[in-house]
């Protein structure tokens, strides 16, 4: 099934009183080009997470966003009330035996800046709470990729429908071959009865047959065919088929490329403009396709 690198999946867990949020937004890319934002509470599960995505996403340059927000107030600082009042009756002391008045509102802050005053404590995360963010992990994924599974739905309808319109340019090539045929032929034998000379007809006939089978398209069109009909058979079995058929469709530009080379007539030349305008658009497209 083909699938765009295009996307965005989200998924929300609460475990704890804390409410887990994970976004991811797809972009297409070459390779798979993550950047993972988390808080630094969760930066030990950061590589269970990149492993998680990695296996699940492939390719395209994603943006992972985790965010966990706490329905309670929480802190992890903590005051020493031992430490803080200790402080507090050596500033007393000190300021009773120097004879200054006593002002809390500036030894308040003062105190709070001194050494052990304030501590805090390293926040860990539980095995429950790791459970349930690397789920929402899964799930965001999972969101995701059923987001690219619709849109290359519709990338690959509109891909096919163009390679359809390429086969049917090339179908109307068919009715300007046989008479560029005969245009050619004429064109050489009137060149030759204005030069006024006697020539061997046979080697006449020998020759014109080699220059015009050299112009002949019929392999062009058979390989384009082929082409064509790959690329279905690929875009409906594959998985991950983006590269292979940006292949194809270079392919198929190399057999327009060649009859556009070959050509030698102003109808099939317009109908090879319009076939390599359709393959523009198709390679444009599988840029996107996962």
């Amino acid at each position: 099934m083909v699938k765009s690198m295009t996307g965005f999946g989200k998924a929300e867990a609460t475990v704890r009183n804390k409410k887990i949020t994970v976004e991811l937004r797809s972009l297409n890319s070459k390779q798979l080009d993550l950047n993972l934002r988390l808080p630094a509470v969760y930066r030990q599960a950061e590589y269970e997470i990149r492993n998680r995505l990695t296996r699940n996403l492939l390719r395209g340059k994603v943006d992972a966003f985790v965010t966990v927000e706490s329905q309670t107030v929480q802190t992890s600082a903590h005051i020493n009330r031992e430490v803080f009042r200790e402080y507090l009756r050596q500033m007393n002391d000190a300021l009773t035996f120097s004879g200054i008045d006593a002002d809390y509102d500036a030894i308040v802050p003062c105190i709070m800046r001194l050494p052990d005053v304030v501590s805090t404590e390293a926040e860990t995360i539980s095995d429950e709470e790791l459970a349930v963010l690397l789920a929402t992990v899964e799930q965001a994924a999972a969101a995701l990729d059923a987001f690219r599974t619709q849109e290359g739905a519709i990338l690959i309808a509109d891909l096919l429908h163009r390679v359809e319109k390429i086969e049917r340019y090339k179908q109307e090539v068919v009715p300007f071959e046989k008479g560029r045929t005969e245009t050619i032929r004429t064109r050489i034998l009137d060149g030759l009865a204005q030069l006024k000379v006697d020539v061997d007809r046979n080697r006449l006939e020998q020759e014109m047959i080699f220059y015009i089978e050299k112009l002949d398209i019929t392999e062009e069109k058979v390989r384009l065919t082929n082409h064509c009909n790959y690329f279905r058979e690929v875009a409906a079995s594959e998985e991950g088929a983006g590269r292979k058929l940006g292949f194809i469709a270079q392919e198929m530009g190399r057999e327009i490329n060649t009859m556009g080379s070959k050509a030698n007539q102003a109808d099939i030349q317009v109908l090879v403009i319009k076939m390599k305008d359709e393959l523009e658009k198709i390679k444009e497209q599988v840029l996107n396709i996962l």
